[in-house]
């Protein structure tokens, strides 16, 4: 037994200074205090550092907390030594690679001298050799395993060095150990056992529950204006936006800074002291809003985070559900909203490429479990807790999901999911969901063929008009969720028929499924657009206004004798009739126009739809009021100031390493977002005087700016495309711009 100062609740009051435990909290510290192996698992916000502080604090010796993360460690330290008096500071400790010799040195001499009751250590400082020898002197009170989930490959966050702990643990001396993560489906859990040899552990499984979360998935369009809509609409209110790349993350906390957001970004990339003074603003509420990678938020204790945005789908639902789990920790609001779009996901699988093949096929088997739960049509809340092992009724949902919210159609599925189970059992239950699904639909695919599967008699049977892959992926997933199949994920997801199943078949009764989201023709970076300046979809636009405009437009190009497109492009003319810009600022926003353009031409344009929005009462949209962040690329700025220069188009391209098509492609960006260029000079000595009036002629009177059509025209054989590509500049510069 591990001696014991005083009281649970005298201690409990005295350091966290709570009159009461939380959940399991108290039969936790029981266990560790009474010296026995426990394992943890309880969702973000339950309270697991508790668990093994408190412990630690009464008991004699040091505990050692391996923890994956510095910031972590800091922050949980930071907190401790806010607990005790001055004599106290060495209460807590932490020893990891950001600390100097002399920094070591005090913490070692702290530990030997008993003031420090909890150190905590990575993984890779526990395991060298000098360290170890350390610990062998000391007396440690137990060790405590913090994100145990990184022991197991299945788990979101695998670190091989976390595999190595039991074997320096035993070498250091035999302790109890508390291990505790917050995400762990079944079969992570088992491997975290196995791994730290905890076979005999007391074992503490909290709900997945977090019923206080409002979970959301959002189709990927226009993802930069949408985010900034919901932070504005949620102004004041703290929040986390995840991005899958560093790039994605400056980009969008670029975004909302010119639009008036306190936010900050947080990655890798940046320097240890600018990624610590982020966290410490986002803690002390100087900011509201933190655009991070995957680094930030593990332990981070700000229990009033009011909203966690994920820009990509995470590559997992462990990583998903920890990173949602981040907001409303003191049981108030919570919005979860992820963009999806089935692009992110061929990203995320060309990545794992280059890896040993069993990671990769662990990979693909987390993303389909992600895509699974996008797409699903039925209670995210099920499907989620589901994948943790836990059932759920979704009747208590009580719309806190965009599923149960907004319900998708639903249909008898009793003879669909019979057929898929007897599809099931038909190839013996040796094969995953997309082989079955090939199997009903007919689909002469190489496993088939060399399975034999063609000659199976309901091969084809679930092939009707409206029954595609889609709807055979949606019937298997709500299988899986009503406890009809299992996956048996030790053998890369292969599909089997539950005891429920096969009572099923015999006596099938009625099951209504719901129809899946339809995600198709999302683009997963839409918002490149956006950043560089405006890019709207052409759908939804104001057909009435839309039709004034293009009048106008028209009208305006009679009177200067030139073609529409020489004034506004369609696309540029149906931003407007959605975005409806009624002053010169506004309309510079459009895409395609830009300030030359707006001063040129905009006036009566602007005049128009302003008379429009009043005479109809218009309520403009809100994304109106989204700056957006000028592409200030390094490539436009050098070819503006070589062009100025009169450089000719093959030195600009030298010095950039591009081909001249690209140098031109650039340009034609460049005049297409209303900025004015002159390459006469270059024009004058490459294209026959001829040419050009006959291109120039050709323009002047063209429906459009197609190059095709002007090459079809003007003859291919005697203009070339660079030559027409070239004319068009200077027209577009002198007319449009």
């Amino acid at each position: 037994m591990i001696a014991v100062e005083s009281s649970l609740h005298d201690c409990l009051k005295k350091f966290f200074g709570f009159n009461k435990f939380k959940g399991q909290q108290e039969q936790i510290i029981n266990s560790v205090l009474e010296g026995k192996d426990t394992f943890v698992i309880m969702p973000t916000g339950g309270g697991k550092s508790l668990c093994y502080q408190l412990p630690a604090l009464m008991s004699e010796g040091t505990a050692i907390i391996v923890s994956p993360l510095i910031a972590l460690m800091k922050n949980q330290v930071d907190a401790l030594r806010s607990f005790g008096t001055k004599d106290q500071d060495g209460i807590a400790h932490f020893l990891n690679s950001s600390l100097n010799k002399t920094e070591i040195t005090k913490v070692k001499s702290d530990i030997s001298k008993g003031k420090t009751k909890l150190l905590y250590v990575a993984p890779e400082s526990l395991t060298k050799e000098e360290n170890i020898a350390f610990f062998k002197e000391i007396k440690i009170s137990f060790f405590a395993i913090d994100e145990a989930h990184c022991i197991s490959e299945w788990g979101h966050d695998f670190r091989p060095e976390y595999r190595r702990l039991r074997p320096i643990i035993e070498a250091i001396g035999t302790v109890p150990i508390i291990a505790l993560t917050a995400t762990a489906t079944p079969k992570v859990q088992q491997d975290i056992l196995k791994n730290l040899d905890m076979t005999a552990a007391n074992v503490f499984k909290s709900s997945f529950n977090r019923g206080n979360l409002y979970y959301e998935v959002r189709p990927k369009v226009n993802v930069g204006k949408e985010i900034t809509k919901f932070v504005k609409k949620n102004a004041g209110k703290s929040g986390i936006i995840y991005c899958l790349s560093r790039k994605k993350v400056e980009e969008i906390a670029q975004l909302l800074k010119v639009n008036g957001v306190k936010a900050l970004p947080y990655h890798a990339g940046l320097e240890a002291k600018e990624r610590a003074q982020t966290q410490d603003m986002f803690l002390m509420e100087d900011i509201d809003v933190i655009v991070a990678t995957i680094a930030f938020g593990m332990g981070i204790d700000k229990p009033d985070v009011r909203f966690v945005i994920h820009h990509d789908i995470p590559k997992s639902l462990e990583g998903y559900y920890q990173e949602t789990g981040r907001a409303g920790r003191d049981g108030g609001e919570g919005q979860c909203v992820t963009f999806y779009s089935y692009d992110d996901i061929v990203k995320l699988e060309k990545f794992m490429k280059g890896k040993p093949v069993a990671e990769q096929e662990v990979g693909k088997q987390l993303l389909l479990e992600t895509v699974s739960f996008a797409e699903t049509g039925s209670c995210r809340r099920k499907f989620l807790l589901h994948y943790f092992g836990e059932e759920f009724d979704e009747a208590k949902c009580t719309n806190m999901c965009d599923n149960c919210k907004n319900p998708k159609q639903k249909i008898e599925g009793k003879d669909d999911i019979a057929l898929l189970i007897e599809a099931v059992i038909a190839v013996k239950e040796k094969f995953k969901a997309k082989d079955v699904i090939n199997v009903l639909l007919g689909n002469s695919t190489s496993v088939a063929k060399t399975y034999k599967h063609t000659d199976l008699e309901i091969f084809g049977d679930g092939a009707d008009d409206d029954k595609d892959e889609k709807h055979w992926n949606s019937v298997v997933r709500q299988a899986l969720v009503g406890g009809l199949l299992t996956k048996d994920i030790e053998n890369y997801g292969l599909l089997k028929v539950s005891k429920e199943g096969k009572k099923f078949l015999s006596k099938p009764t009625s099951v209504m499924i719901t129809k899946d989201h339809d995600y198709e023709g999302t683009d997963a970076d839409d918002d490149d657009d956006i950043i560089a300046g405006g890019g709207q979809r052409v759908g939804g636009a104001d057909e009435v206004l839309y039709s004034m405009l293009k009048d106008l437009c028209k009208k305006i190009a009679k009177q200067h004798n030139l073609p529409p497109y020489v004034i506004f492009q369609e696309t540029s003319l149906s931003e407007m009739a959605i975005q409806y810009p009624i002053n010169m600022e506004e309309m510079t926003r459009i895409t395609g126009v830009g300030t030359g353009k707006a001063q040129k031409y905009g006036k009566p344009f602007i005049d128009l739809i302003t008379k429009y929005v009043n005479d109809n009462e218009i309520e403009r949209p809100q994304d109106l009021v989204i700056k957006t962040v000028a592409n200030k690329s390094a490539n436009k700025v050098h070819i503006i100031q070589s062009i100025d220069r009169k450089l000719s188009l093959e030195d600009i391209a030298s010095a950039k390493k591009l081909k001249l098509k690209d140098i031109i492609t650039e340009i034609e960006t460049i005049v297409s977002s209303g900025t004015k260029v002159n390459i006469n000079y270059y024009i004058d000595d490459v294209v026959d005087e001829d040419k050009q009036d006959d291109i120039y002629e050709y323009f002047r009177e063209a429906e459009t700016d197609s190059i095709e059509d002007a090459l079809k025209e003007l003859g291919e054989d005697n203009y070339s495309e660079e030559e027409v590509r070239l004319m068009r500049i200077k027209f577009l510069s002198e007319f449009a711009n």
